[in-house]
Formats: C-alpha cells, structure tokens, sequence
C-alpha cells in the first residue's frame, strides 16, 4: 500500500477565533498504480488534502503513511518523500524561471545531488514523456505557448523520478485542445510506468473520462469513493453540494424520459454515443422486422 490516511484532520488557523476546519477525519488508501480524481467544490478540501500527501501541510491530528513510514514522524525524510511523491500545483508554468527549458527541468534532480550526466538524462526523458518537441528544449519557457509551459513545468517533477505524480487543477485556463493533449500524455504515461496519478479536477468530463477511481470531498470529509459510474449515479445529490455530472449523463436521462432506453450510466462521450447507436439500431431492426 502506498499512501494511508488514518483519520486526518487539518484546522487553518487552529486555537484562533478565525479557525477553519479543512479536513474532517479523512481516511483513505491510495495503492499503487491507481488513476485517482478528486473533485469538489471550492472550499471542499480537495488541495489541502493533496498537499498533506507529500508533507507540504502536516496534519492536526491524524497519521500519514508513505510505503508504511509515518510522515508526521520527525525523523523523517520529507526532502526524499517529496522527490517520490511529486505534487504539481495549479498554474505550474508561473513557477519557471530558467534561462531555457532543459535548465528548468534540470533544477528538481539537481538540487537531490545527482551527477551532472544523471542529471540532464533525467531532463531528457521527463521531457520526452510530456511531448515536448526537441527544438523547444533550450528555449526560453517565457515564450512557450501555454499548454507547453504546463508540459515544461509537469516534466520538472516528473525529473525527479516520482513514484506518486499529483497535479492540481492541470489543465486550469487551457483549451479543449490543450487540456486533452496533457490528459492524454499523462494517461500514457501513468500506463508506460505503472506511477499513481492522482488528478484534482473541476472537470466531471475529464475525470470521467480518464481516472479509474473517483473520490469526492466535501466540507473536509469523503462524501464518495468509487468507481465514476457509480460516483455520478448519485448526480442529483451531486447537485446538491454544487458539483455535477458530466454533461452526457443529463442528455441520456432526457433521451429516457422520453423513452428511448439508452444506458443512463455511460459517463463518457464515446460510452454514450455507441449506447444511442445500438438503440437506433435496434428500433430500426424492429420496424424493418414490423414493415416485413
């Protein structure tokens, strides 16, 4: 088991009249290799959990465990859990500040001490994996479009050789294009080197699409974890916290109250097209069959 969570709390500003509790007994287990969304409203705690993974925020109460060591324990190595579990934060691309791409993507692995050659091996092949052309390596990251910005800055965690990759609202501001380019290039990723992604996501579209597992908070606490259909079974009370389904799920509940018996739970654009198909195709069958 990679990460644990047993029974984690965290309180902004505890012991003060302005304290804000962000997360409420939370546990969870995160396995290795999974694909796992985290979506919630603003507010719902979604970030703060995600920073506690790699140390960045440490519990107000409640355990941590990484491959078994607890995290909150003060000999633990936080700089080495923090190369292991690589956290990518909402609009990465602000954080460059390299003369070129490839010094950027240098600056994580360098900075663990690594040999000069090991180093810029690790650049190499981080920015192989995230797309990114080979003429752009040793260009100024200011002059990049802004789905390569997102790329440069992903390959500089991925440099660090991560064996948990969590990105925070990834593909933030980007176009449907940009933001399918980077999905996509993760996805293939995480299936290349069997790494947990965890994706934190205001996107019902993306999340259906891409994670095997789909945990929704809500006001500090785990109102759901499952698998995305079952998750989005429950769209009304969704709804109710002010999040979503994805938008097929609307059109395949309408397509059934007005009796056309499609598979309501099809959460993906591709799921619902091929159900609408197979039940033009079947109605089609039925009055070929009537007019004969």
């Amino acid at each position: 088991m990679s990460i644990i969570l047993d029974h984690v709390s965290y309180v902004y500003g505890e012991g003060t009249p302005l304290a804000v509790r962000a997360l409420d007994d939370v546990c969870l287990q995160i396995p290795d290799g999974q694909f796992i969304g985290i979506i919630g409203h603003t507010g719902s705690g979604k970030s703060t959990l995600v920073q506690h993974l790699n140390g960045l925020i440490k519990a107000t109460s409640g355990c941590i465990y990484y491959n078994g060591e607890d995290i909150c324990e003060k000999d633990f190595d936080r700089k080495k859990l923090r190369s292991k579990v690589g956290l990518v934060f909402q609009y990465p691309e602000h954080q460059l500040f390299e003369i070129d791409v490839f010094s950027d993507v240098c600056f994580g692995p360098k900075n663990l001490g690594l040999e000069k050659k090991e180093v810029e091996l690790r650049a190499y092949d981080a920015l192989r994996k995230v797309g990114m052309p080979d003429e752009l390596f040793y260009q100024s990251p200011f002059e990049l479009s802004g789905g390569q910005k997102r790329r440069a800055a992903i390959a500089g965690v991925l440099a660090m050789k991560p064996e948990v990759l969590i990105l925070d609202e990834p593909t933030a501001g980007l176009d449907p294009k940009g933001r399918d380019e980077i999905l996509g290039q993760i996805s293939r990723l995480r299936k290349e080197t069997g790494m947990t992604v965890i994706l934190v996501s205001h996107s019902m579209e993306d999340v259906a699409e891409y994670v095997d597992r789909l945990i929704v908070m809500n006001k500090g606490r785990v109102m759901y974890d499952d698998v995305p259909k079952e998750v989005f079974r429950h769209w009304r009370e969704l709804e109710d916290v002010g999040l979503a389904a994805p938008q097929v799920t609307y059109i395949l509940h309408e397509l059934w109250e007005r009796g056309l018996e499609v598979d309501v739970d099809a959460t993906t654009i591709e799921e619902a097209a091929s159900s609408i198909v197979n039940v033009l195709a079947g109605k089609n069958t039925l009055i070929e069959e009537n007019d004969a």
